[in-house]
């Protein structure tokens, strides 16, 4: 196993548990995971699992993003890594580099798990060389989150947000909207005469900061005006320095910087969008799937999900997707397939679907979602429109993943904070990276 460099890294003493060992006749599987509200779902499939096999026992262990990983990648280490995990694709490469996951290729046959019950491209995503990696979980794409008393003072309507448009030259009618939603403490909108840009109440258009893929930040726009990260899945071919990216980027770093209209990449930090969004400091933000339920249980005012803006190239989304993954030092790997299993089956993402925190992997758990969000009086249809081969792309994957991810990150983050000409930026980062091949 490739050593992993873990200096100044001080792991979780939330998920010290580590892979257990039977006592009195029983398995404990330890199972972790980074979302918290999926855990309580997932302790009820943990309940119907165990009625159906005596003697397995599930414990769930969750803890933030980032503690998740520093600790489990502490666990792979020491030796006290979980039976399973939930896995997503920016950290697949390194893991599997590093051998630290169970190949079940030969249990999927074996058992005769059907694959293709996946939504298209899930279970392909967590497969490299015909070997599989892990079962599909659940699905994410990105929409706007709109705040409606926000929308309403601006004269505007929710059908208004339905057909925006948009394009690196002028924005659009997406820039247009974020402008007129952008408000200054003087009561002046974007697009009035004296609006003061240095001294906005409310902007129109705020997203996290971002990083080297921009999922929730600017993918969807760079990938609507025609680039493509890489040349294919485990390519070895970025392309950075593609105009199209050259181009999307400068205009989003102007819409902060030059005209005020979104949080700077300097003044966000490390503020998450949607934090800002919850303090009525942001008209719009876009996001990802997985946080439906979280502006459902914390809002305090009445917001909806709009489609993303068609570019050039139509409207497109990345389309990302978890898996659950059996850790190759667990002691129980046969228990911790059967648990696998399950939590793919139809059952337990239909239990899934039905609580509404996420899309499931499977058909049948989507409309359970689709139903439990619609009971609760949410339209989520801005976000499953888009989960369609034609009007997604994937999560680019390849080798030295963890490498690249941090020189893009460097690169992006240099053109949005005007640190030098755009396109020599990301030329010289993406000859840097694909250099590496």
């Amino acid at each position: 196993m490739k050593t992993y460099i873990l200096a100044g890294l001080i792991a979780s003493t939330a998920l010290t548990c580590g892979a257990s060992m039977a006592s009195a006749g029983d398995v404990t599987l330890n199972y972790w995971m980074w979302d918290a509200n999926q855990a309580p779902v997932y302790q009820q499939c943990a309940a119907k699992f165990e009625a159906a096999n005596p003697g397995i026992k599930i414990k769930i262990t969750q803890d933030s993003w980032d503690n998740y990983w520093t600790t489990l990648t502490t666990g792979f280490v020491s030796g006290n890594a979980p039976d399973v995990f939930v896995n997503h694709l920016s950290r697949f490469p390194e893991f599997l580099e590093n051998g630290v996951m169970e190949d079940i290729t030969d249990r999927i046959a074996k058992d005769k798990v059907d694959m293709k019950a996946y939504l298209s491209g899930l279970a392909e995503s967590w497969a490299k060389d015909d070997h599989q990696w892990g079962l599909p979980k659940d699905w994410d794409t990105i929409a706007i989150v709109y705040n409606k008393d926000m929308l309403a003072a601006a004269g505007l309507k929710d059908s208004d947000l339905a057909n925006l448009d948009w394009n690196a030259k002028d924005g659009g009618s997406f820039e247009k909207v974020v402008a007129h939603m952008t408000v200054d403490q003087n009561g002046k909108r974007g697009d009035e005469p004296g609006f003061d840009k240095s001294k906005v109440a409310v902007y129109g258009w705020v997203s996290n900061p971002a990083d080297g893929y921009g999922q929730n930040q600017w993918s969807f726009f760079a990938a609507s005006n025609g680039f493509k990260a890489i040349d294919k899945p485990w390519g070895s071919k970025y392309a950075y320095d593609s105009p199209a990216l050259v181009d999307t980027l400068t205009w989003l770093r102007d819409l902060g910087i030059k005209k005020g209209f979104t949080i700077s990449q300097e003044n966000i930090g490390s503020l998450n969008a949607s934090a800002i969004f919850s303090a009525g400091k942001a008209a719009m933000v876009p996001d990802g799937s997985w946080m439906i339920s979280t502006y459902r249980d914390t809002s305090k005012f009445g917001f909806g999900f709009a489609p993303l803006p068609k570019g050039p190239e139509g409207r497109k989304s990345m389309f990302n997707g978890l898996a659950d993954s059996i850790w190759s030092g667990s002691k129980h790997k046969d228990e911790a397939w059967k648990w696998v299993k399950y939590v793919g089956s139809s059952e337990c993402q239909t239990i899934v679907g039905e609580a509404g925190v996420v899309f499931p992997a499977r058909p049948e758990g989507d409309k359970a979602a689709e139903a439990a969000h619609k009971a609760k009086g949410l339209d989520v249809s801005a976000f499953t429109l888009l989960a369609t081969p034609e009007s997604t792309f994937p999560f680019p994957i390849s080798d030295h993943a963890s490498e690249i991810s941090t020189i893009l990150k460097s690169a992006v983050q240099n053109v949005l904070l005007n640190k030098g000409e755009p396109a020599k930026i990301l030329k010289d980062a993406n000859a840097q990276v694909n250099g590496m091949f």
